[in-house]
């Protein structure tokens, strides 16, 4: 073991290399790409109706194809699915990446090439480690396992051949050799279906190995953590795996997390490592070492437009290129891809920290966001709210969710929050206070309405019992995977039904 990971760290500090070329040259790097993915899109049926062929430029690609949605796209991907080729990309799709539905569907399948496999989600998952490598040159990462927890997958109904699952589990059946060798627990444990079946078996497969990194989802993560101390029956992580030294996480902010993550392995030398990946691809790794920022990653198979939220209700929204984009403005992604995405809205929004080179955050999804008022409050602001009442109130938040109450006869609009509390607050008067004083700071909008209480007043805020959310997610059938509780709503549908859980009095 110990010859093969100084072979892939070796390789693996190549890679840095390349890393530095789309640095140097994002624009040329991009347009390349765009370039060679139409034409190798030109004979396809999406490439045909489009005259790929006579496409000659970046602009004239945006003004001949059309934003796409997973709606427009529906038609393809149902083809793709029964077994056709040749529609949106040239190579065969046998892999559908399951994602959360859509208004008229309980989920998407999004289309996931080769191509995409090999040159973005596992090139993602390498360069993770690059830069982890770089970062840390005395890691003794290979010397253990990999601990992932991830999804899992079913055959595809509609074809003998396709396949759908969550992206992990596609990703995790579809594995180089090299990488198995580093991973726990086997892949029968792995890709089980039952979710709280799967924990247990997990924890019991894991906790008597020699496991030095963990990726995963923190929600998740956290349950499978507790469940193997108890089991295990040490105080902390430490005790179970002495050489843990990296946690890679994703899928949902970190900082409400951050905490008991400290509690549970409270390691001065322990590493998180953010990245931003997507059942549509892999798109941003935290590069530098105590930072929140991502790059942006530029020869994954992805081309990148970005549309400003002034323009997001328009019917043809205006969109920008690498180029044209400014620091600390809220964007929507929008991404052409070798798996036949074409100029598809993904449904997030990030704002650029760095230029030079293209660093970002994620601010949020274009779907969860309040606006009942004028208030424009997305879950950036939400979350750093979130994080300064807990530090002000020593308190610290397992998950939450928040949506509008709307104006009566007697009261103004407000947000109702819904918080379940790893350690909750002495004084949740105090936290409601300085949650409501956090959001004035990081958002004018929501400070304007809150003006002498005439549109909006002060939260509503409602501590749930343990384990309400689980129990919500457990109800809809999404326990585990990318599956998460939505931070903001603009409609009360979700705030509803988890209060309705235990008879919660409202």
């Amino acid at each position: 073991m110990p010859i093969i990971s100084s072979v892939l760290s070796w390789l693996m500090k190549q890679r840095i290399h390349q890393i530095e070329l789309f640095i140097k040259y994002p624009n040329e790097v991009q347009q390349e790409l765009l370039k060679r993915m139409i034409i190798s899109a030109r004979y396809t049926e999406f490439g045909r109706r489009y005259d790929f062929s006579s496409i000659a430029s970046s602009r004239e690609f945006r003004s001949r194809v059309p934003i796409q949605d997973y709606e427009s796209l529906k038609p393809y991907i149902l083809r793709l699915k029964a077994g056709e080729q040749q529609l949106l990309w040239p190579t065969d799709i046998r892999w559908f990446a399951k994602s959360s539905g859509t208004t008229s569907d309980k989920s998407k399948f999004i289309p996931v090439s080769t191509e995409a496999l090999e040159e973005c989600h596992y090139k993602g998952g390498k360069d993770l480690l690059c830069i982890y490598f770089h970062n840390n040159p005395e890691t003794q990462l290979f010397d253990g396992k990999l601990l992932s927890l991830g999804g899992s997958h079913h055959v595809n109904s509609l074809s003998n051949d396709s396949f759908y699952g969550d992206l992990s589990a596609i990703l995790m059946e579809n594995l180089p050799f090299w990488i198995q060798l580093f991973q726990t627990p086997e892949r029968s444990i792995a890709l089980m279906e039952e979710w709280e079946s799967k924990i247990e078996m997990i924890a019991k497969a894991t906790m008597n190995e020699n496991v030095t990194n963990i990726a995963g989802v923190p929600s998740w993560t956290l349950v499978l953590l507790k469940r193997i101390l108890e089991l295990s029956g040490k105080k902390d992580l430490t005790e179970v795996w002495p050489n843990l030294e990296l946690f890679v996480h994703g899928a949902v902010n970190f900082n409400p997390y951050r905490e008991q993550f400290k509690k549970l392995i409270p390691k001065t030398d322990m590493h998180y490592l953010e990245t931003y990946n997507a059942s549509e691809g892999f798109f941003g790794i935290q590069d530098q070492p105590n930072s929140e920022e991502m790059l942006l990653m530029l020869d994954y198979g992805i081309y990148y437009e970005f549309i400003p939220m002034s323009e997001w209700d328009n019917e043809t929204p205006q969109t920008l290129t690498l180029d044209q984009v400014e620091v600390n403005e809220n964007y929507a992604i929008v991404i052409t891809t070798n798996a036949g995405l074409w100029r598809y809205k993904i449904g997030d929004t990030v704002a650029f920290t760095s230029l030079s080179p293209f660093r970002i955050r994620i601010t949020g999804r274009t779907a969860h966001f309040i606006n009942a008022f004028g208030e424009e409050l997305i879950i950036d602001n939400a979350e750093k709210a979130m994080s300064d009442a807990c530090k002000l109130t020593n308190s610290v938040i397992r998950d939450y969710t928040a949506a509008p109450v709307y104006f009566s006869d007697q009261s103004s609009g407000a947000h109702e929050w819904l918080i379940e509390f790893e350690n909750k607050p002495n004084d949740i008067d105090q936290f409601n206070l300085a949650l409501d004083e956090a959001l004035k700071k990081y958002n004018s909008d929501y400070e304007a309405k809150r003006y002498h209480d005439k549109v909006l007043g002060r939260p509503l805020i409602r501590v749930l019992p343990d384990r309400t959310f689980y129990n919500w997610l457990k109800l809809k059938e999404k326990l585990g995977g990318q599956h998460k509780v939505p931070r903001l709503a603009n409609h009360r549908k979700f705030v509803d039904e988890i209060l309705s859980i235990n008879s919660i009095n409202v």
